[in-house]
């Protein structure tokens, strides 16, 4: 069984390629043109131009040069002359003729004799612009990162990358001296530094890692249970990849942000030897990322880890991928063609027949579609151990509470989250997640509760702090103070909080439990670590710091916010935060309490059971049953109104012609900016923005990203018409 590059499914195998549908040129004997004496041997390069035009997204036939013959190998940058200009460019292939029928231009230039450009990468860069109906320059432009012209010149002299200046090993094995047992040995054992495997706690764990360790690719969805310490998540993933580098095998592991990458590079670091991993992150610098790529195409380092762009590591001999908290929006490349990490991986799992894990605390609706499908193993602990090892959670919205608590409805700390911040103070910090940053990031008249505008641009009102010219009302989207600010409404002339920020909510906490040290993180002051002292922790949604021993309690607050957002993943996504930041709490046996204020029951249900895979399950279910995302793939076709039924039109008469009628939605006139209540609708003229949705069944993903790579490069040549946004799978748009 092998993952459908196309329809994102299990399925039939299918080989596609760079070079797969993209025609060299009209079909004709080989001819070139007069000039410089060309190369005696396969005089012919096939050269991917950098452009994002869809219509030159093919290879074109360049002659080569003699006196380029030695550098103008596979894979390496290149400049050619197209249609009167000097454009840059991946030489892809070296062949005896061309099929051009004219007189080929010869290359112009061959920036580096680094082959940076691999074979697997160039068909996965293939593969994923089949997906995601993109153009193969656009994926590279991710996948590969720019050159440092110094570096080159230190590590890879005359093009050549130097193993000894790149710290590999003299042997030639690709493999660093690591000291590590050969294949076949006991892989748990041999991965664990300090006792059993943190895998021994798993069901099907244990042999998830024996698989690994002797050479083989099993794929596995593992929903992890501990977020702090020594047995945390990191350490299972630095376990799992140690175990495939014992087979001689390499590794790609991708996070989400720096944080998850530094605590899963330390956990690396303790289970490998040094050198064998390279950090791949926009984040750290060109030069760095850029050192640390040549490291791994040489082979020097056998594990890739980083963020988005380490899914297209050119790891040698890749045994295994891992994707961590596949939910995270911050897995979603942001410019075109929008790819997501997880559907990287995937095809390159299927590519290269490696391993594949996909791990979270919680479960993702996608990730519980693979389980049922039967193309990955759930790896999960029993109830008697989960309940050994996660902390308690209790609602206050419930029954029992209510009847305690009549007010905890409506209060912000209800009286049991306040007692479990005051008892767990005594052991330890206290987290306490909140869903906005800021102060008062919202307000809302004090008379008619309508939220308040700004006069200059209609954007949200905000406070920025408590006091001075930071409590002053301001813009959110122009920065305009507005001192007498007055209701368009009712006209009144008061303002009052609509909700309550992090800071806002520090300053709260600040005042009920005076003398207790407050630490905010949200907004650009995130932290990533906290001490294991006594402290109250304000933190927004996925800025939630680790404490090394683990929280004592935590306070969910805002629930009922998230669950509120117009979204069609917003019940996914709040449960998802609330997992990452409960597994943060020490165990219930030691204490370990989690309160959240929330009404939403199957969300809290699967929180209070501890049962992410039920709830996933669940929400799959409703999917299929009204054929939404994930039971289907959408793409969205976002622009002017005339081009975009010029768009859909053509979709649907090309599909028509294969005998596919697809179900669409639109075209529907996009919210104003404004948004939220009293926002209006874009008039309904040729000329607004408007947006169409097509459903695409998985039976029929390959050929219709296929129609819609071909229409949208087709528009893109004609230009009769404005350019159109045409996105796939995007997790905004319903």
């Amino acid at each position: 069984m092998s993952y459908d590059p196309a329809g994102g499914t299990p399925g039939e195998p299918q080989q596609l390629s760079l070079l797969q549908g993209f025609p060299a040129s009209t079909a004709a004997k080989s001819a070139h043109a007069s000039g410089p004496a060309l190369a005696a041997e396969l005089p012919v390069a096939r050269v991917l131009i950098e452009s994002s035009l869809p219509h030159l997204d093919r290879p074109f036939d360049y002659s080569v040069p003699a006196a380029l013959d030695a550098e103008a190998r596979p894979g390496v940058r290149v400049k050619v002359k197209f249609n009167g200009q000097e454009l840059a460019g991946y030489l892809l292939d070296r062949v005896a003729e061309s099929d051009a029928g004219h007189p080929l231009v010869p290359l112009h230039q061959v920036v580096s004799a680094v082959p940076v450009l691999t074979p697997a990468v160039a068909e996965l860069a293939g593969r994923v612009a089949a997906r995601y109906a993109g153009t193969v320059s656009d994926v590279l432009r991710v996948a590969v990162p720019p050159r440092m012209a110094r570096l080159e010149k230190e590590l890879a002299p005359g093009g050549r990358l130097d193993p000894g200046l790149l710290g590999q090993d003299p042997s030639g094995s690709g493999l660093p001296d690591s000291g590590l047992p050969g294949p076949g040995a006991d892989a748990p054992q041999a991965a664990a530094t300090g006792g059993a495997s943190g895998w021994a706690a798993y069901r099907n764990g244990p042999a998830f890692l024996a698989h690994l360790g002797a050479g083989e690719s099993p794929r596995a969805v593992l929903t992890a249970l501990q977020g702090y310490g020594p047995g945390g998540w990191p350490r299972l993933i630095a376990e799992a990849v140690a175990a495939v580098r014992l087979s001689g095998r390499g590794a790609v592991v991708v996070v989400p942000d720096y944080r998850d990458l530094d605590r899963v590079e330390a956990a690396l670091a303790e289970v490998l030897p040094a050198g064998d991993v390279a950090r791949l992150t926009a984040d750290d610098g060109q030069t760095p990322r850029y050192r640390n790529f040549l490291r791994v195409l040489s082979g020097a380092a056998g594990v890739a880890v980083g963020t988005r762009s380490a899914a297209y590591a050119p790891v040698r001999d890749l045994g295994l991928v891992v994707c961590w908290d596949d939910g995270d929006d911050l897995h979603i490349e942001q410019r075109s063609p929008y790819a997501h990490t997880r559907e990287v991986l995937l095809l390159r799992t299927a590519q290269e027949g490696s391993a594949c894990l996909l791990a979270a605390h919680s479960r993702s609706t996608e990730t519980q579609r693979l389980v049922e499908s039967g193309w990955a193993r759930a790896v999960e602990a029993e109830r008697p151990v989960l309940r050994r090892t996660v902390a308690r959670v209790l609602n206050t919205a419930d029954s029992y509470e209510l009847e305690r608590d009549p007010l905890a409805r409506i209060a912000r700390l209800p009286g049991a989250a306040w007692r479990a911040a005051k008892d767990g103070l005594l052991r330890g910090p206290v987290l306490v997640q909140v869903a906005r940053a800021g102060y008062a990031p919202s307000l809302v008249c004090d008379t008619c509760r309508e939220p308040a505008r700004c006069n200059a641009c209609s954007g949200p009102l905000a406070i920025a702090g408590p006091g001075g010219s930071a409590a002053i009302p301001q813009c959110r989207w122009c920065s305009s103070p507005a001192p007498a600010w007055r209701c368009g409404t009712c006209n009144g002339t008061r303002l009052r909080r609509g909700a309550a920020g992090a800071l806002r909510t520090a300053e709260e906490l600040g005042r009920a439990f005076p003398g207790t040290p407050v630490v905010t993180s949200s907004g650009d002051q995130v932290k990533a670590t906290v001490p294991d002292t006594s402290a109250l922790v304000v933190a927004t949604v996925g800025a939630e710091p680790v404490a090394g021993g683990g929280y004592a309690a935590a306070l969910l607050l805002d629930g009922d916010s998230l669950l509120r957002r117009e979204n069609l993943r917003a019940g996914e996504d709040a449960v998802r935060r609330w997992f990452n930041a409960a597994a943060l709490v020490r165990p219930a046996p030691e204490g370990g309490l989690v309160v959240i204020t929330a009404d939403d029951a199957s969300g809290v249900g699967a929180l209070l059971r501890w049962d992410p895979a039920g709830y996933a399950n669940r929400e799959l279910a409703l999917r299929q049953e009204l054929q939404l995302p994930p039971a289907v793939r959408v793409a969205s076709v976002t622009g002017g109104r005339t081009a975009v039924v010029h768009f859909t039109d053509a979709v649907q008469q090309r599909l028509a012609a294969q005998g596919a009628v697809l179900r669409t939605a639109g075209p529907a006139p996009l919210v104003l900016p404004a948004g939220g209540p009293g926002a209006r609708p874009a008039p309904r003229d040729s000329g607004d923005e408007v947006r169409t949705l097509i459903f695409i069944p998985y039976a029929r993903a390959a050929d219709t990203t296929a129609v819609l790579r071909a229409v949208k490069a087709a528009a893109a040549a004609r230009r009769n018409d404005d350019p159109v946004q045409l996105r796939l799978d995007g997790v905004d748009v319903l």
